[in-house]
C-alpha cells in the first residue's frame, strides 16, 4: 500500500511523518500503585486513584498531580483515569510515575483510547502488567501537538460535562413538576375543585397482550408492534412512534389509542413501575404485556403512565414474587389515585411531555457530541486529523 507524502510506515501503522516511532515504555513511566486498605484510611483530603477511579480519601499523598491512572485488573481492566491533584495511587492500578516529557492530559487521551484488551497478561482473569505492554508499538505527536489535541477533547469533554449537568438539571425540575401537578398540590392555570379519589379496577378494562417473541421483530415489517421487553428501556410515558414492526400477524393482540401498557414479569419489581401510553390503534401488543384499556371520555392514558410512574411505591406493594416477579391486573385494579377532570388530566399530561420532549433533545444533543468526540479523539489520536499552529488539518495516511 503506497504511502502518501507527509506520513510514514511503522510497525505501529502510518503515523504523520513527524511523529515518533516509539513503545510505550519509551512514552511513560509506569509502576503498580500502593496498597491501602479501609482500615488503614484516615480522614483527608487527598483524593485515592484506583482501578475503577476515584476510591475514597486519605490524608496522605504518594504522587503528585496531575496524574493518569490505568485500570489494572478485573472490569476496569485498561480504563484510564485523570487527576489535577496529587493523590493515593492505589494497588488495582498502575500509574505513571514519569511523562517523560509528554503533556499529562494528551497521555491520558492516548491510553483511554488505546485497547489494551488485545494485551491481556492474566488470562481468564484480564491483568495488566507495565513489563508486558511496555514493548507495545505506539506513535507519539510532538508536545506542541499534544497540547493542542488535549485542549481540543478536553474542551469536547467541558461541553459533554455541561450538558450532562443541564440533563440532571431538567430532570430534577421535572420531577418536582410531577410532584406539583400529580398531586395536585400545584394547579395549572384555568383548574379548581377537588380530585376524586379512585380505584383502577372502577374505571378500567384490562387485558394481556399475546405472543411475539424477538426472533419476529424487524425495522421494516408490515406491522407496527411492541415487544414487553421494550417497555424497559425503549418507550417512556408515551408512545407516540412505534420502534419495531413485524410481519408475524397470528395470534396477535391489538391496540385501541389511549391504552396503558406495563411490563407484567421482570428480575426486579422496580423494573414493574413502567407505564406507556401508545397513542395509535392496531398496534401488536406481545406476551407479559398488561393493557389497562380505559374510557377516553374519563382517562388520560399518558396522564395515567405519568402517574403510575410517579406512584412506584405502590405499584411495588402490587407485585408479587421472589426470583422472577410478575404484576398481574388483579392486582393493578386494586391501585389507587386521586383522579381531577379530564381536561385538567390533558393539560398535566401536556406540561409534562414537553418538559420530556425538551429532556429528549438534549439527551440527542449529548449523545450526538459524545459519538462525534469519540469520532474526533480517534482521528486526532492517530493523525489522520492534524492540530497544528491551532488550525484543522485533515490528510490521510494511505
Amino acid at each position: 500500500m503506497e504511502v502518501r507524502p507527509g506520513y510514514k510506515q511503522t510497525e505501529e501503522g502510518v503515523i504523520p511523518a513527524d511523529w515518533d516511532s516509539t513503545n510505550l515504555g519509551n512514552f511513560v513511566a509506569l509502576q503498580r500503585g500502593h496498597d491501602l486498605t479501609w482500615r488503614d484510611r484516615r480522614n483527608g483530603e487527598v483524593p485515592v486513584i484506583g482501578s475503577a477511579g476515584h476510591n475514597g480519601f486519605h490524608d496522605v499523598a504518594l504522587a503528585k498531580g496531575p496524574g493518569v491512572v490505568l485500570g489494572r485488573s478485573g472490569a476496569s481492566f485498561g480504563q484510564a483515569h485523570y487527576c489535577d491533584q496529587n493523590y493515593w495511587p492505589h494497588n488495582t492500578a498502575l500509574y505513571v510515575t514519569d511523562f517523560l516529557g509528554n503533556d499529562p492530559l494528551f497521555v491520558f487521551y492516548f491510553l483511554r483510547a488505546f485497547d489494551f484488551t488485545r494485551h491481556n497478561s492474566g488470562g481468564a482473569q484480564q491483568s495488566l502488567n507495565r513489563n508486558f505492554i511496555a514493548p507495545i508499538p505506539v506513535g507519539i505527536p510532538r508536545p506542541a501537538e499534544q497540547r493542542a489535541i488535549a485542549a481540543a477533547l478536553s474542551d469536547a469533554d467541558a461541553l459533554l460535562g455541561g450538558l450532562e449537568r443541564l440533563i440532571a438539571k431538567k430532570r430534577d425540575l421535572k420531577q418536582a413538576a410531577m410532584q406539583q401537578l400529580l398531586t395536585g398540590q400545584t394547579r395549572l392555570p384555568g383548574f379548581g375543585g377537588k380530585w376524586e379519589v379512585k380505584r383502577l379496577g372502577d374505571l378500567a378494562s384490562f387485558y394481556k397482550g399475546k405472543g411475539l417473541p424477538k426472533s419476529v421483530l424487524s425495522s421494516y415489517g408490515a406491522e407496527p408492534c411492541i415487544h414487553y421487553g421494550e417497555l424497559f428501556t425503549r418507550y417512556a410515558e408515551t408512545i407516540s412512534e412505534v420502534l419495531s414492526r413485524t410481519d408475524s400477524r397470528g395470534l396477535s393482540f391489538r391496540s385501541v389509542a389511549n391504552d396503558v401498557l406495563m411490563p407484567t414479569s421482570d428480575v426486579t419489581p422496580r423494573g414493574l413501575a413502567k407505564a406507556s401510553c401508545v397513542t395509535a390503534d392496531g398496534v401488536i401488543l406481545g406476551g407479559d404485556i398488561l393493557v389497562i384499556r380505559s374510557d377516553t371520555k374519563l382517562i388520560s392514558g399518558s396522564f395515567l403512565s405519568y402517574l403510575i410512574r410517579y406512584q412506584e411505591e405502590q405499584v411495588l406493594q402490587l407485585v408479587t414474587g421472589s426470583t422472577v416477579f410478575h404484576l398481574y391486573s388483579t392486582d393493578m385494579k386494586k391501585f389507587t389515585f386521586a383522579m381531577p377532570p379530564l381536561p385538567e388530566q390533558t393539560a398535566i399530561a401536556r406540561v409534562l411531555a414537553d418538559m420530556d420532549a425538551e429532556l429528549s433533545a438534549l439527551e440527542a444533543r449529548r449523545d450526538k457530541t459524545r459519538s462525534l468526540k469519540q469520532a474526533m479523539m480517534q482521528e486526532l489520536l492517530t493523525g489522520r486529523i492534524r492540530l497544528i499552529s491551532g488550525q484543522l488539518k485533515v490528510e490521510s495516511g494511505e
